[in-house]
């Protein structure tokens, strides 16, 4: 089948003020001005890539509105999907500045947003299968009922179309009423995709396993493909139909900002997977490109271009030879 985009996501686009000086957020004076939310966290790495990338949302008639999707826009990313609904408002957040790799104060202003407001008819089946790919999180389907309708409806329709779907948990529990609820609806998105991406600490939460391997076994067992669990520095864990796999992780000297980091990781394990590489492989690229992430304060300046990209893989391939001979 000709398929138009690469990939397609939905997702709130928000805008996101970094403060410019390390300290609490009530001292700080100056922001820099960037975009966040994590499925166009994904869009705009994967768009970087050179994959052919739409976004769907919804955004206010209003200055930080229009600021994101001029962003998405010059990012390449078809913005089709997108409506600016009068009337109504757009997200932002506030990030304090860490220099030390410690997690940094973050606020969300996001209730009631345009893109909260979503629902199954903002998806179009159309638009949706003229991808081979969707890739959903847990964020999306977090910000309401009926995106959460939403949330389900393009991962039924994108399955029906023969397309494949990847979804991180990236769990937000402040944007769900309680925990259970949570680990309920989450579950329920995930045993629907074919490649499942938690973090350790997520997968503990959502299964009541504990090791990596307990984890994307439970996963496995509910139908999913393919499970990598990430494992922050350590690199990943990989648990597929062609077996089992440790990936390790990239050493990085100086950690600034580890916030966009898994969105990184999954950059890269969805663009190496469409390419058809196996999963150890698209794992390292993952670790590689969220090593590249946590060197920077914003979500989306640590994404690589395609040259960047094949610059490293060079590289990579011509040190393992050299081991190999070793």
């Amino acid at each position: 089948m000709n398929r138009k985009l690469d990939v397609v996501t939905f997702g709130e686009a928000m805008a996101l003020f970094v403060a410019t000086q390390p300290g609490p957020l009530e001292r700080a004076d100056t922001f820099v001005k960037r975009t966040a939310g994590a499925e166009t966290n994904v869009a705009i790495g994967l768009s970087r890539l050179g994959l052919r990338v739409g976004w769907a949302s919804r955004i206010g008639d209003d200055s930080i509105g229009r600021y994101a999707l001029a962003t998405m826009r010059g990012e390449g990313i078809d913005c089709d999907k997108v409506s600016s609904v009068a009337g109504q408002h757009s997200g932002f957040m506030l990030k304090g500045r860490v220099d030390d790799g410690s997690d940094p104060p973050i606020e969300y202003h996001r209730k009631g947003s345009a893109a909260s407001q979503m629902d199954v008819d903002d998806v179009d089946a159309v638009w949706l299968r003229s991808a081979r790919h969707l890739h959903a999180t847990g964020v999306f389907a977090a910000l309401s009922p009926s995106t959460l309708r939403a949330a389900h409806a393009s991962i039924e329709l994108m399955r029906a179309g023969g397309g494949t779907v990847s979804f991180d948990p990236n769990l937000r529990p402040s944007l769900w009423e309680s925990t259970s609820a949570m680990r309920d609806q989450v579950n329920a998105l995930a045993r629907r995709a074919h490649w499942v991406m938690p973090g350790l600490e997520e997968g503990r939460l959502l299964t009541g396993q504990h090791s990596p391997e307990a984890i994307a076994r439970h996963y496995r067992e509910c139908g999913v493909e393919l499970v990598v669990i990430k494992l922050g520095a350590s690199g990943a864990y990989c648990h597929g139909p062609s077996g089992t796999s440790y990936v390790p992780g990239v050493r990085v000297d100086t950690v600034i900002d580890t916030v966009g980091a898994g969105d990184g990781f999954a950059v890269g394990m969805i663009s190496a997977l469409l390419e058809g590489q196996d999963p150890a492989n698209a794992a390292r690229r993952g670790a590689w490109i969220g090593a590249l992430a946590v060197q920077t304060i914003g979500d989306t300046e640590g994404m690589p271009t395609r040259l960047q990209l094949q610059t490293w893989e060079d590289s990579f391939v011509a040190a393992s030879d050299f081991q190999r001979v070793k």
